[in-house]
């Protein structure tokens, strides 16, 4: 991060998207002691839902590593997508999203096709397996969960469950109720 030279020194700009062209976002308040407590916590939360997370994937026939199950997880809630928006969307370079699909492919955990629309246009879709194995982890880590959840006091569980839907919605999470796994079919060859 570098300070953005332009007149306003309240942005900073952010440098590294793949269009190479940087962009420039509000710069953050510096942390009070309340917010470095709340950083703190955030950190293990997140540290503790990858580990729950990764427990999800462990032991699966699949053999399949946390980023490319959230691969997986980004078709599952967003539909077919093209191999850029993918990588978009996990933070990776184009040429590592590629190599990241063509794995789930070879592993039959997805699937190229090309649109009707546009014959250049190649789209990726969760395979039934795909689809299987998203429905396992997640019953897996709803288990996991459960569990955690059984063991917090009856009256965090109200202000927990707004704080955990303002994280979801601010990094852009889609809830799972609104997830096109569920609602549409998966286009065919």
């Amino acid at each position: 991060m570098r300070r953005h030279r332009a007149a306003d020194p309240g942005y900073i700009r952010y440098m590294g998207h793949d269009d190479g062209m940087p962009t420039t976002r509000p710069a953050r308040p510096e942390p009070t002691t309340t917010d470095g407590e709340l950083m703190e916590a955030m950190l293990s939360a997140t540290r503790a839902m990858v580990a729950l997370a990764a427990r999800s994937l462990a032991g699966l026939d699949a053999d399949v590593t946390l980023p490319q199950y959230r691969a997986l997880v980004v078709l599952a809630s967003r539909g077919p997508q093209r191999v850029v928006n993918i990588a978009n969307e996990l933070g990776v370079t184009s040429s590592t999203g590629t190599r990241m699909c063509d794995r789930l492919v070879r592993k039959g955990l997805a699937r190229r096709y090309r649109t009707p629309t546009d014959r250049r246009a190649v789209r990726l879709t969760l395979t039934p397996a795909g689809r299987a194995l998203i429905q396992e982890v997640t019953a897996r880590r709803r288990d996991a969960l459960t569990a955690v959840i059984a063991d917090m006091p009856a009256s965090w569980r109200k202000p927990v469950t707004a704080a955990m839907r303002s994280i979801a919605d601010a990094v852009g999470e889609i809830p799972d109720r609104q997830w096109w796994l569920g609602s549409l079919e998966a286009p065919t060859a």
